[in-house]
């Protein structure tokens, strides 16, 4: 059995893939990229002794070819039909309610819709893309921290300015989830398998795995993987000999572009694939020995090319303006339950919302549930084709992406073991510092995915070689994949009517007191449990400069100054944290002088030119509060409680008294 033309040797398999003749080394490349031609073995690799087949044998297993990549028949758009049926189906809600957001993580999709209205502002108005202080002012926010995005926001500028950035959240979700599928699909059917049946399952799976319908609940730029199958396909091909500067300059054109949408599952891809050529150039080395210097010519120009583009944007994120240095240490516990494996994700339709609750972090990280079926599915069929050495290969990568995502102590139905995993030891090591534990167990899914094409590719060529065994293994292979994938077949994602963008800022009241010197101060502020405001600006263009942030931002603990981890707000102020506390339910303290004086220096560090406070929970607390921190009650405006306080910020001799608000 042979996965890409290796043998259990990691030795080419020498199969008659096309018409027997002096193999070159393209025609050697070709038949390695042809996933399963059966389980003929010669003595001697193809360059020296073609395989010579009977007429028979010829008759029973004809030469195929590898697809070419233009030529799309009927079964490819059937196939690439079904990826963008999915995709809609899967986030049908948000486009069939579009006042509605999206349910367990609506924090991050007002991020993503303030990402893509920076986008659009790059365009439109040349504004510099690593840094923006229309957020989080005067600190601003380090956009190559954060996941800027740059790479969809600007190619869906004309969206975002005709629709406006909701719509085109709609549309970066549904495209991520429709183009992904279709990558994976034309990748291995043009590379890996030729059965177009086999590139659809392993496709599907790749798309829709349990852990991308969970991130579509929120990351869009996680499910935007339709660069992975291609990173793979090139960074192969990069062992083609006397195509090093071709080869290498595609793979950096790809790295660069996966750069500016996430680096994160760049990073998870390169570890994976760096680990797998690895292997099969220690197996190779003997049987192939020019591989490995061709190999890492072309790598050194994808290298060179990648850093020459990305060494500025990358000295942003890592020493700019408010960069960070590594996770905050309770984000880097975050692994995956050790029983989350089995079980079946809340999104799936044999999930339960309780019990993948108390399995995981949140709804949007059900990384792992695989469930038992997939799980015996995919060991079964490494076992089967275990005389590759490139699936088991593939396996071990699993199975070791698999240990890492569990985190640096193992938990059991949400019960600390106190057994330490191997990323105890991993987890404070620069760049990894970065990464969140359990979602390596996500990277997991594209080896499922290529391991599911592979095993109906054999079982396709079993059934076309060896016709008297064709209906047991239709029905047994139809009958694994179908206990394996049905109950992990995705459900609709779950939204909730979102607070609609007040007339305030929809009217262009706003404009009367936010300028070049002025902010927009909401409460409360803008964090991870009230990110409205940042739909607000957004929907101005980023016209509207707010205090206050939903971001990743470097911690500035006066306590311990050399701590920069990264925090998901900005640093807490009195203010800030006053009316944070009063929202979640606490009582209003006493409101003493130096609590006032403290609010007017918040004010002028955000040079707030307005407050508004809109209809929400424990509204009225919030503004008795406040209207008693800075001496005069508000005015209703537009659907908001305005305070003009420009005259308290502007004039540094103002001092603010106390009045009865209640």
């Amino acid at each position: 059995m042979t996965i890409t033309g290796f043998d259990s040797t990691g030795q080419s398999t020498g199969e008659n893939v096309l018409p027997p003749r002096q193999a070159t080394a393209d025609d050697d490349l070709d038949a390695e990229l042809i996933a399963l031609e059966g389980d003929v073995q010669v003595s001697a690799p193809a360059a020296v002794a073609p395989a010579v087949e009977t007429t028979e044998e010829q008759e029973i297993r004809p030469a195929r070819r590898r697809l070419p990549w233009r030529a799309l028949t009927w079964h490819d758009v059937l196939a690439i039909g079904t990826f963008l049926a999915v995709a809609l189906f899967v986030t049908a809600p948000l486009w069939l309610n579009l006042d509605h957001e999206l349910r367990d993580d609506p924090q991050d999709q007002a991020f993503f819709e303030w990402m893509l209205a920076h986008g659009a502002r790059v365009l439109t108005d040349g504004v510099y893309p690593f840094f923006s202080d229309r957020l989080n002012y005067p600190d601003g926010v380090n956009m190559m921290a954060n996941t800027s995005v740059l790479a969809v926001s600007l190619p869906l500028t004309p969206i975002t300015l005709l629709f406006g950035p909701h719509v085109a959240f709609n549309v970066f979700l549904t495209g991520a989830l429709a183009l992904t599928g279709t990558s994976w699909y034309l990748v291995l059917s043009r590379r890996f398998v030729t059965s177009r049946l086999a590139a659809w399952v392993g496709a599907l799976f790749c798309t829709f795995a349990p852990s991308m319908v969970s991130h579509a609940g929120g990351h869009p730029n996680i499910v935007s993987q339709f660069l992975v199958p291609l990173i793979i396909w090139r960074t192969l091909e990069l062992r083609v000999p006397r195509r090093s500067m071709r080869n290498g300059l595609i793979l950096a054109g790809l790295l660069i572009w996966q750069a500016f949408i996430n680096l994160e599952i760049l990073f998870m891809t390169a570890v994976g694939v760096g680990i797998f050529c690895v292997v099969m150039a220690i197996v190779r080395r003997k049987a192939h020995r020019g591989e490995v210097l061709t190999f890492i010519r072309g790598l050194g120009v994808t290298a060179a090319a990648t850093l020459a583009v990305l060494a500025y944007p990358l000295s942003v994120q890592f020493f700019g303006p408010q960069s960070y240095q590594g996770l905050a240490t309770f984000v880097r516990n975050f692994g995956a339950d050790l029983a989350s494996f089995p079980a079946y994700a809340s999104r799936s339709v044999a999930g339960n919302e309780t019990v993948a609750a108390g399995l995981t972090q949140n709804p949007a990280e059900e990384n792992a549930f695989f469930g038992w079926g997939l799980i015996i599915l995919f060991l079964g069929l490494v076992l089967w084709m275990r005389r590759s050495v490139a699936v088991l290969t593939v396996g071990a990568i699993a199975v070791f992406f698999a240990a890492m995502s569990l985190g640096p102590r193992i938990y059991v139905n949400g019960v600390n073991t106190g057994i330490p995993g191997i990323w105890s030891i991993m987890h404070s090591i620069p760049v990894l510092d970065s990464a969140v534990p359990t979602r390596w167990a996500m990277a997991i899914a594209p080896m499922v995915g290529i391991v599911l094409a592979l095993g109906c590719q054999r079982a396709a060529d079993m059934i076309r070689t060896q016709p008297q065994s064709r209906g047991p293994v239709r029905v047994a292979m139809i009958t694994a994949v179908a206990m394996a994938l049905v109950p992990l077949a995705p459900t609709p994602l779950q939204t909730t009517l979102m607070d609609p963008v007040p007339e305030f800022v929809t009217s262009g009241a706003w404009k009367q007191y936010v300028d070049e010197e002025h902010t927009l101060v909401a409460l409360p502020l803008p964090d991870s449990s009230y990110p409205d405001p940042l739909r607000w600006t957004a929907y101005t263009g980023q016209d509207m400069r707010i205090a206050g942030a939903y971001a990743l931002l470097p911690n500035q603990d006066p306590r311990n100054p050399d701590d920069r981890t990264a925090i998901f707000s900005p640093p807490w102020r009195p203010t800030s944290g006053l009316m944070s506390s009063i929202r979640q339910g606490n009582p209003i303290p006493e409101i003493t002088d130096t609590r006032r004086e403290m609010t007017l220096a918040d004010l002028r560090f955000w040079k707030a030119g307005v407050v508004v406070l809109t209809p929400q929970t424990r509204d009225i607390e919030m503004l008795r509060a406040f209207s008693d921190l800075i001496g005069f009650r508000p005015t209703w405006t537009a659907g908001v409680w305005m305070w003009d306080v420009r005259a308290l910020v502007d004039d540094p001799d103002a001092t603010v008294t106390a009045t009865a608000t209640r």
